[in-house]
């Protein structure tokens, strides 16, 4: 599995701590939106001391993640609870298949049944997503990236789970990358005024680290930000947006992304993004462009089935 946050993404959580802590005050924040003040018809139900056993199974095919997260809700809960996986993220799991033992006191396990498998179904969903991206690109050097196209709230985990796909992380947010895009462009008054503010407040930040990348539209925008790296030597990336129209039969058409990455050559990095499928994504890749990047990946992963089930009381 790759490094959680890698590329562009130098310090992505120098604003809300270590990666642990965002995802305790995750995991937190669910636990008391679903127990509330008490769950009430677990301690109606089931003794103080008891204790249970029972099986987390993959109920269809797809790519596995958030064991670690799951784990940590029950962390969280109780010190009696305690998990053996017998299968990592990132890896492949089949209906029926047993994902992992869960044992220890039975009200924390039931407590935190649908926390667990929350995470464990939506990070799995996005994981399976993105690895039918990325193997639909394989062989042609393309990197699948996500954005910042997440559930509210739940960043940390949404990226955490393109990784277990074999994608990579993007920008964090908007505080780890200058990412100009159109309304910057047009706020700013053009695209050479737009790179050069976002170079001079780096260079007042004495910021050699944060890289910067800038949307182009169309092919006259794709030579303006040629002509400026010529010069400045910047910026570090071109977005190439919307660039492969769709033509009447469905299709797409990408001799305008193909002249867009022959004007740019090997002067900066390419990253394509509008129209991607996982239908059109090899299309794209086989373009010659270094990223594609699709909120697809997390804004609209079904989640995979997962089922913790219990063993019956003695």
């Amino acid at each position: 599995m790759r490094p959680l946050f890698d590329g562009n993404s130098r310090a992505p959580f120098r604003k809300t701590g270590m990666l642990s802590d965002v995802i305790d005050d995750i995991l937190e924040r669910a636990l008391d939106e679903d127990i509330g003040p008490g769950d009430v018809t677990t301690v109606a139900t089931i003794e103080a001391q008891a204790t249970t056993s029972g099986e987390f199974r993959a109920k269809e095919s797809g790519i596995l993640a958030g064991t670690t997260v799951a784990s940590r809700v029950y962390a969280i809960l109780s010190s009696e609870v305690t998990i053996d996986w017998k299968v990592s993220d990132g890896s492949t799991v089949v209906p029926g298949q047993i994902l992992g033992r869960i044992s220890g006191n039975a009200r924390a396990i039931l407590t935190g049944e649908r926390t667990a498998l929350n995470v464990l179904q939506r990070m799995s969903g996005i994981a399976t997503v993105t690895a039918r991206f990325v193997a639909a690109v394989r062989g042609t050097g393309t990197v699948i990236l996500d954005t910042r196209k997440t559930a509210p709230g739940l960043r940390a985990l949404d990226k955490m789970a393109v990784l277990a796909g074999g994608g990579a992380n993007h920008r964090f947010g908007l505080y780890d990358m200058v990412l100009i895009k159109d309304n910057h462009i047009i706020s700013a008054g053009g695209i050479v005024e737009a790179i050069s503010r976002a170079r001079a407040e780096l260079a007042d930040r004495r910021d050699d680290q944060t890289r910067i990348e800038i949307e182009a539209r169309t092919l006259d925008e794709v030579r303006e930000v040629v002509t400026h790296w010529d010069v400045h030597g910047d910026p570090d990336r071109i977005m190439l947006d919307n660039m492969v129209p769709k033509r009447e039969d469905g299709s797409i058409d990408t001799s305008m992304l193909k002249e867009a990455a022959a004007i740019v050559g090997d002067r900066m990095e390419t990253e394509a993004s509008g129209n991607v499928t996982i239908d059109t994504v090899g299309e794209i890749a086989g373009a010659g462009i270094n990223f594609i990047s699709t909120g697809a990946l997390t804004h609209s992963a079904p989640a995979l089935d997962i089922s913790l089930d219990l063993e019956p009381a003695n």
